[in-house]
C-alpha cells in the first residue's frame, strides 16, 4: 500500500495522473490530509467516489489510534501514546507555554543510541517512523486538543537524525503552504551528535534550530553516559557544529541534563565554558528525570542554579528548562514503557 501522506505535492499530482485523475486533485487531496487533517479519504466530500475507491484500493492514509492520553494537574501538560498501523506504540507530548503550544514528537520506536538517562532506549529500535507518522502526532494532537500548534520539537523517542530521509521529508512537509506551514525556525531538531549527519543537515540550508544533546563536557565522562560518545568526540562535534553555524546562520542549542554528582559540578560548569566559548549558542539545562531503569539523581536546585550561574559568568547563554508533566510520566519513553510492561 502506498503512504500517500508522505508525498510531496508534486508526487501527490505525478501520481493523481498516473491513475487517470486529473492534476488539480492533487491539491484537494493534499489539503484534506495536511490542512484538514481528516483521517480517512471517505471524508474528502469534493473527491468523487471513483477516485475515493481508487485511493482506498491502492493507498493508505497514515492515521495513528490514540491510545491513552494523560494531562499533568500541575502544568496541563498532556501525553499520548498512539499506536501505529503494525501496533507499536509511540508517544508524544503537548506543553502549553505563553508564547503558544509545543509538540514534542518521536522519530523512531524506541532508539539504539542506549543513552543512560533516557527510558526510550531501553529496549532499543524496533524502526524508524515515516514521515507520515510523524506528522500524524501533530495532526491528532491539533485535533483531538482542540488549539493550534505553534512549535515542534522532534526530541522524543528515537535518534532523530538516525532516520535522516524520513526526517527531511517531514520537515518539509509540515513547512508546506499546502499544510499546516509551520516555520522551520519555530521547528527544533535534537541529536545526541551523528557527525556526518550534522554536516548533511547543514546543506539542506533549513531554517530549522538544531539542538545537539550533549550532557558532558568531555570525552572521558560523556562516555559513561552516551554510547555514541564512543564513535564520535566531543571536538569532532563541536567542530561540526561551526560549520553548521556558518552554512545556515542559525544559532545551536546545546542540551545538558544535570545528574547530582555526575556532570553538576563546578570543574564540569568551568571545562564546559571553554568547550563553548566563541560559538553562537545557547545552554538548556535540564535537571534529569529519574527512571527506575539506572541510579541516576536529579541534581538539587541550588547546584542547578549555580552551574547556570557559572556558566552565565563565562558568557555562555544559559537557561533551566522548566519541568513539565512529572506527574504523568513526561520523560522520554516513560509512557511507552510503563504501558508495554503492564
Amino acid at each position: 500500500m502506498i503512504d500517500i501522506k508522505s508525498m510531496y505535492i508534486e508526487e501527490l499530482e505525478q501520481f493523481i495522473v498516473s491513475i487517470g485523475e486529473k492534476k488539480f486533485h492533487a491539491i484537494q487531496l493534499y489539503k484534506w490530509m495536511h490542512q484538514k487533517l481528516v483521517p480517512s479519504f471517505s471524508e474528502c466530500s469534493d473527491l468523487s467516489k471513483n477516485l475515493k475507491q481508487k485511493l482506498s484500493e491502492q493507498c493508505r492514509m497514515i492515521t495513528l489510534e490514540p491510545v491513552k492520553v494523560l494531562k499533568s494537574i500541575i502544568d496541563g501538560t498532556e501525553k499520548y501514546l498512539f499506536r501505529l498501523h503494525d501496533n507499536n506504540l509511540i508517544e508524544s507530548v503537548l506543553m502549553r507555554y505563553h508564547h503558544g503550544n509545543s509538540v514534542c514528537i518521536s522519530s523512531q520506536v524506541g532508539c539504539k543510541m542506549g543513552c543512560r538517562f533516557c527510558a526510550s532506549t531501553i529496549d532499543g529500535c524496533v524502526r524508524n517512523l515515516s514521515a507520515s507518522e510523524m506528522l500524524d502526532q501533530i495532526y491528532r494532537i491539533q485535533q483531538l486538543s482542540g488549539e493550534r500548534v505553534d512549535n515542534i520539537v522532534v526530541m522524543g523517542s528515537g535518534e532523530p537524525l538516525d532516520n535522516y530521509d524520513n526526517l527531511i521529508r517531514f520537515l518539509k512537509l509540515i513547512n508546506s503552504e499546502y499544510g499546516l506551514h509551520i516555520s522551520a525556525r519555530n521547528i527544533t531538531v535534537s541529536t545526541c551528535g551523528l557527525v556526518p549527519e550534522i554536516y548533511q543537515l547543514a546543506k539542506e540550508q533549513l531554517q530549522i534550530t538544531l539542538a545537539i544533546s550533549l550532557h558532558a563536557p568531555n570525552d572521558c565522562l560523556r562516555r559513561t553516559m552516551m554510547p555514541i560518545a564512543n564513535k564520535y568526540s566531543v571536538k569532532e562535534i563541536i567542530k561540526a557544529c561551526h560549520y553548521y553555524i556558518k552554512e545556515t546562520n542559525r544559532r545551536i542549542t546545546f542540551e545538558y541534563s544535570l545528574v547530582k554528582g555526575v556532570n553538576d559540578t563546578r570543574v564540569c560548569a568551568d571545562e564546559l565554558v571553554r568547550l563553548l566559548s566563541g560559538i553562537n549558542c545557547h545552554v538548556n539545562l535540564i535537571p534529569v528525570n529519574p527512571i527506575k531503569e539506572n541510579d541516576y539523581k536529579q541534581s538539587d536546585k541550588k547546584a542547578v542554579e549555580a552551574f547556570k550561574k557559572q556558566l552565565e559568568n563565562g558568557k555562555i547563554n544559559a537557561t533551566i528548562r522548566r519541568e513539565l508533566g512529572r506527574d504523568i510520566d513526561g520523560s522520554c519513553g516513560q509512557l511507552r514503557r510503563s504501558y508495554i510492561g503492564q
